[in-house]
């Protein structure tokens, strides 16, 4: 009943969005959501690049604008590499409990709010919050730093990161989203397995 109940449930009912805030955005392709946040945020002194501690990225993403943050499943990844779409077997081994990879990708602008992203404006306070949850999520190396798991990703512009966390049935991308941001005190719904929920009761927002 939690599974998709919790979809009909807000949380964080008294949240607001601040009109000067920070500009972050969740998107959507339809089954999974990304959380884009600016790649260099100076209110709270939020630069995202050297946190990712890989040679080159200076020259060749300094000049974007945002950077997106997808958590998800290893073996779902793997399998959609070179633009494929997983078969019915990938969905059924995802809803396994199994490691998790973080999908970071760069924007040069920022998304156009729509059917498939939703803009929210958060205090520094808030954004900090959100910031220091998505540090938390990558599984460091014995060093503490941020763990490159292959070459490329999907495109020139993204990456895969190894991450903290097993993706199963019951912790889905999407509940993830909403985890986040929920304890960033953003209002969401109690539970998301699926996208569309996730930026229903953000739209919400809107409307009071």
């Amino acid at each position: 009943m939690l599974f998709l109940g919790g979809a009909l449930i807000p949380v964080n009912r008294q949240f607001r969005p601040a009109p000067d805030g920070i500009p972050v955005f969740v998107v959507s392709n339809g089954w999974h959501t990304s959380l884009v946040l600016p790649l260099r945020e100076s209110r709270t002194h939020t630069f995202w690049l050297p946190a990712f501690n890989q040679p080159g990225w200076e020259a060749t993403f300094g000049t974007y604008r945002y950077v997106a943050f997808g958590w998800g499943s290893e073996k779902f990844f793997r399998a959609s590499y070179g633009g494929r779409l997983p078969g019915p077997g990938a969905f059924a081994r995802a809803l396994v409990p199994g490691p998790t990879l973080l999908n970071v990708d760069f924007y040069r602008q920022a998304p156009r709010p729509g059917r498939r992203a939703v803009q929210l404006r958060l205090t520094p306070d808030e954004y900090r919050v959100l910031a220091g949850q998505l540090t938390q999520a990558f599984a460091p190396d014995s060093l503490g730093r941020f763990q490159r798991y292959h070459a490329a990703g999907y495109t020139a512009e993204d990456f895969f990161f190894r991450a903290r966390g097993r993706y199963h049935a019951l912790r889905t991308c999407n509940d993830w989203t909403t985890r986040l941001l929920r304890r960033t005190g953003v209002r969401t719904a109690l539970k998301t397995p699926l996208a569309g929920p996730v930026l229903t009761q953000l739209r919400r927002l809107k409307e009071q």
